[in-house]
Formats: structure tokens, sequence, C-alpha cells
């Protein structure tokens, strides 16, 4: 009894060994495929002020992230009344507590009008590791991003000036402004919309992935694992890979043209290229694709290896993978929300 005992424990010391190896060689072979973990400690604070410097060099406002630059972000981010109508937020199409979008196939801005282009909201978490911002990537930073849907007269609907007008009118907001920035400060819509930007770049979700590639064989299950292996062998990494697993410019519909590609006008930019979406928390942001057309990954997964690649996913396969993409759900900054300053006299007046 003792040698079958003997010999079962060194049998499981050689399994767990080996299952062991086997976890570091698929970590190894994730890092040389291209993924990359969400930074830490210095590292990410180092990263997100790099990102923060690049959106302003000139104006003379020295974005720092400090923690009063990122609050007055918060608050921006969160009210309402910088649109036309004082109901659309950033908030309401990139939802907090929603994986950062909202849920609806298709953004629904001012007067209830749908995107004209019939184009989804991205995620807002996670962001700040996207080459490029909106799904024909024309804006490189945060900031320029935030300017675009303001002004957009079906998103927030309102003008540079009008949102100045409404901000300058309330003196807590200004106190606020000089308080971030010094008591010099010019409060103009580009500071407005970069400031909104700073907050934004602290929404980072690291999860058990990062763990994992950061050397934690246990971090992911064994299905993960497995899901992850595939993932990389299909060749999805071609265009999911670095921190964010997507953000870059790639072309769309390369073997094939997407099944629902005649639902809105969008056929990228002008050279095709289209803004690879993020895969961190994706169990949280369907529907899928930029104009929300698949609710169940695996469907979404499928047509990928489809359209992109030119392979069939098997229903099995797509499973797999989709338990991989459990592992990228990540954990959430906490988000108290905003007590917001109350409008005086002269805050210009809803419109509808």
């Amino acid at each position: 009894m003792k040698k079958i005992a003997l010999l079962g424990s060194v049998i499981a010391f050689f399994a767990i060994n080996t299952f062991a190896a086997e976890n570091q060689e698929l970590i190894k072979k994730a890092k040389e495929a291209g993924l990359e973990p969400i930074p830490s400690g210095k590292e990410l604070r180092d990263y997100q002020l790099k990102k923060v410097k690049e959106i302003d060099l000139a104006t003379g406002y020295n974005p720092k992230l400090t923690d009063a630059q990122i609050e007055l972000g918060k608050k921006l981010y969160f009210d309402p009344r910088i649109s036309s109508s004082n109901l659309i937020s950033c908030n309401t199409c990139h939802n907090l507590a929603l994986g950062g979008v909202d849920v609806v196939p298709v953004a629904i801005g001012e007067k209830w009008q749908k995107n004209p282009h019939h184009l989804n909201s991205p995620t807002v978490f996670n962001s700040v590791f996207n080459s490029v911002q909106f799904w024909d990537g024309r804006a490189h930073h945060l900031g320029d991003q935030a300017q675009g849907p303001i002004q957009n007269p079906v998103e927030m609907g309102a003008k540079p000036n009008l949102v100045v007008e409404k901000i300058t009118s309330i003196p807590a907001y200004v106190d606020e402004f000089k308080k971030a920035y010094g008591n010099k400060v010019k409060i103009d819509f580009k500071l407005i919309a970069d400031t909104i930007a700073m907050y934004e770049t602290t929404l980072v979700t690291p999860s058990r992935y990062d763990d994992f590639l950061n050397g934690n064989p246990k971090a992911l299950s064994k299905g993960e694992q497995e899901g992850l292996d595939i993932f990389i062998d299909k060749g999805c990494i071609a265009c999911h890979n670095g921190i964010n697993l997507g953000g870059t410019m790639q072309p769309f519909g390369v073997v094939k043209p997407y099944e629902f590609a005649d639902v809105g006008d969008f056929k990228g930019d002008a050279n095709g290229m289209v803004k690879v979406p993020t895969l961190r928390n994706i169990a949280e942001t369907m529907p899928y694709f930029h104009n929300g057309q698949y609710w169940d990954v695996k469907d979404a997964i499928k047509e990928m290896g489809a359209i992109q690649l030119g392979i069939s996913i098997t229903d099995a396969e797509a499973k797999k993978i989709e338990t991989f993409f459990g592992s990228l759900t990540g954990k959430k900054p906490l988000v108290i929300y905003p007590v917001l300053a109350p409008v005086t006299n002269k805050t210009p007046k809803p419109v509808f």
C-alpha cells in the first residue's frame, strides 16, 4: 500500500510540474504573439502621464494628472448640462456601470436621435491604451475625442462657446478649475475636453489575464488557458494584440464581406480601415462590431474567423475562446457619483 501511495505521489508531482511548465510555455507564447499586460504601479502612472502630455504641450495649463484635475474631469464626465438639452453626459453612452458602454446596437443622443451611421458606442474603459479613437481612427488622443461628441448635433449637440458659457457661469466650477490649474487658468473648450480625458485615462481594468502574463500560471483556469491557446493559434492576435487586445487600425472584411455590412453606411476610413475594438471586458460590452449586430460573442468570433482570417471556427472552438474572454473582465476603479454644483441665473437654459 505504501508503494502504491508513493507511486501516486510521484505521478501527481510530475503531473503538476508538467502542467506548470506548459503554463509557462503558454505565457511565453502569448508574449511572443504580441500580447502585453496592463502596466502597474509607477509604470502605469508614467504611461498615463505620457498620454496626458501628448494631449497638450503648448497651451500652458500643465496637465499633471493631479487629484484635483482627475476629480474635475470626473464631474465634467458625469455632467449632462454640458449637452444642449442638459440631458446627455459622456456617461450616457459610455456608462461606467455597464462596462463603459450603453448596451444598445446604435448610440442614441440628443432628441432621441440615432447615430446616422448606425455606429455602436465603444467602451471608455482602457481607452487610454488605444492608438486611435473613434471607429474611423480620426482622433489620436482622448482630448481630441472628447471634443467630438460634445459638438455633434446627434450626440450632445453643444457648440464650444455654449459649453464654456455654461461651465464658467457656475462659480464652483470656476473655483475647481483654478484649484486644478492655477488662478490664471483660461477656461476654454479644449481645456474642458482635455480635463475629461484626464479622468478617462484613469479608467483601466486589470484582470486575471494580466496576472497570467505577468508570470502567475494559476491566474487562469485550464479552460481559459486552452481558449487563449486557440485564440493565438487561430491568428486572432493579428489584430487583437498589444495591451488592449485591439485599439489599432486594421482592414475589415479582408477575406469576404461582413454579414451586416449594409446596416448603416460606415465603411471605415479613407483606406477602408476600422479601429479594432478592445477585447477587455468583452463579456460586458455587447452588442458587438461597429454597428452592434451580434449579441452572442461566439457568433462574433466565428464571423471574424470567416471574414478576417478565412477560416472556419467551430462552435466548440468559439466556446473555448469565449471562456478565455471571461478572464479579460477586469477590476473596475471605484466610482463615486459626483455631486454637481447648481446652475446660476447666468447659466444658459437647456434647449430641446
